[in-house]
């Protein structure tokens, strides 16, 4: 059985590839920022409490809620 990630699911320093996530519950800056199938997505840090993450999305940083991160599936690398 292959488990799911998501991006939730990645530890600092960790690599993936984003697979695929519910359109209508990610925000549309999101997609627009380039959170799409496809890109690879890194952890670069977490808040003291794991939220939010600060990510890079195929060279666009941004930092997102753990909530949003955990729609996001993943292909780790």
């Amino acid at each position: 059985m292959i488990k799911n990630h998501t991006v939730s699911d990645l530890q600092r320093g960790e690599r993936a590839i984003i697979k695929s996530f519910n359109e209508v519950d990610i925000p549309l800056k999101l997609i627009e920022m380039g959170c799409i199938e496809g890109n690879y997505v890194e952890v670069l840090q977490r808040a003291p409490m794991q939220d939010p993450i600060y990510l890079n999305i195929s060279g666009t940083y941004l930092a997102i809620r753990l909530e949003i991160a955990s729609k996001i599936l993943v292909e780790k690398l």
